[in-house]
């Protein structure tokens, strides 16, 4: 039962690393992709340069918002939904780790 469910935690996790992370897309927006599967997001390291990518992908995504007040708006929406989807990735690469040392 433990190596199914490790399976499946790893299916999930490779699944949710694989799909780029897709920052608020509209038809008046080009869509704007956050790479993750090659990040450890439970490392510190992983993290900053995740904040890294969200940051260029915010400025990039909010480029043609006119107004400073619209466009900080417009970035802090965007690297919040990108941390709400990195949180749910970051939670399937720790649980992913927990079974790997559970099973040994």
């Amino acid at each position: 039962m433990t190596n199914f469910a490790a399976k499946i935690s790893t299916a999930a996790m490779l699944a949710l690393a694989a799909l780029p992370i897709g920052a608020l897309a509209s038809a008046a927006h080009a869509e704007t992709r956050v790479h993750v599967a090659d990040l450890n997001l439970t490392t510190p390291q992983g993290m900053a340069a995740f904040n890294q990518r969200a940051h260029n992908a915010a400025s990039t995504y909010c480029a043609e918002v006119v107004g400073l007040s619209a466009r900080a708006s417009c970035r802090n929406g965007v690297k919040a939904e990108l941390s709400e989807k990195a949180g749910a990735i970051r939670d399937a690469q720790m649980a992913q780790a927990a079974q790997t040392f559970a099973a040994r």
